[in-house]
């Protein structure tokens, strides 16, 4: 049975003055029903969008999708028509952004922005969407909801809002849910209640999801899969567990030990990764961490490593083995 999502080769590049930024450049990963993908990485890795191109929202100009499928339940979204997209996009598959006050309307109900979505896709009257509004906010822990429907977005805090964009995904049962850095704008306490709720609510329907963050806690509490991306690729790719326990790639390694943790002896310091992401209009031959990289040798400044296995399920774009790999001294 083919996966509920699978993308392959999916290269996305925005041009513009300064030149052409090869934001998305060959990427290629699947998704089960059911699953919790953590996609993770530096500020212009090429996460979001992954993520926007999957759903086609691409800016175009400057942004055009290149070359790659998105095959969706079997079908291959790059292919279909805007009207046939616009039936999948807050149906089958839904996306809770970033901000929320941003993608909220403000001169519009909490209301009458979850009620659109369940009276276009599922195709009921003005009551019905209502009362199963009313229940998804019950669901996602706003009490009172039949109230709260009629207010603003202004009216709500940053984690009620946050729960609303949650409701929202869900409101019309959609296969995958790609939410994107849910939580960033959240204190700690409010963004372990979110994702309780949407992980709950994703087991209870057998949602898949697809978590983007740069908080690597939040991928070990909930992913149950990573994939770590550095300049538009992904460069390491295997179970959370394992990814944890046994990372194979520099970058990765380098993100888990500028990370505290509690399991580990008090440090004094934590150990930063050196330098800045390559320009993506200028993107190095070779490796594109090679100028970042303790490992890098002669072989990684000439040719581009592909992601090659190195565990079960585990796959990793790095020449140097980095358990017995010697890194240099800077």
């Amino acid at each position: 049975m083919p996966p509920l999502l699978e993308v392959k080769d999916l290269k996305t590049y925005f041009y513009t003055q300064s030149g052409v930024v090869k934001a998305v450049d060959g990427v290629s990963f699947s998704l089960e029903d059911g699953e919790i993908l953590g996609l993770v990485g530096e500020s212009g890795s090429g996460k979001s969008v992954s993520a926007l191109s999957i759903m086609r929202l691409v800016s175009d100009p400057p942004g055009k999708i290149i070359s790659g499928e998105v095959k969706f339940m079997g079908e291959d979204l790059l292919k279909l028509n805007k009207d046939e997209m616009r039936s999948i996009r807050g149906h089958k598959i839904s996306m809770i952004f970033q901000e929320p006050m941003t993608s909220l309307n403000p001169v519009l109900t909490i209301g009458k922005q979850l009620t659109e979505a369940i009276e276009l896709h599922l195709k009921v009257d003005k009551q019905a969407a209502r009362d199963r509004a009313a229940k998804l906010l019950e669901s996602v822990g706003i009490s009172d909801s039949n109230r709260r429907l009629d207010d603003f977005p202004h009216q709500f805090s940053g984690g009620m809002r946050q729960r609303v964009m949650i409701a929202m995904g869900m409101s019309c049962n959609p296969k995958l849910i790609i939410a994107d850095e849910p939580t960033t704008a959240l204190d700690v306490t409010i963004q372990a209640q979110v994702l309780e709720v949407l992980k709950s609510m994703v087991a209870n329907t057998n949602t898949a999801v697809i978590v983007i963050t740069h908080n690597l806690g939040v991928v070990a509490r909930y992913a149950d899969r990573v994939n770590v991306m550095y300049a538009g690729k992904i460069i390491e790719t295997a179970k959370a567990t394992e990814l944890y326990a046994n990372p194979r790639h520099p970058y990765t390694i380098g993100l888990l030990k500028s990370v505290p943790r509690l399991d580990e002896p008090k440090k004094d310091k934590l150990v930063p990764i050196e330098g800045q992401p390559p320009d993506l209009t200028n993107l190095p031959a070779g490796c594109s961490f090679r100028s970042r990289c303790p490992y890098a040798f002669e072989k990684c400044a000439v040719e581009t490593p592909p992601l090659l296995q190195v565990g079960d399920n585990h796959f990793s774009a790095c020449w140097a083995d980095v358990r017995k790999a010697v890194p240099a001294k800077k």
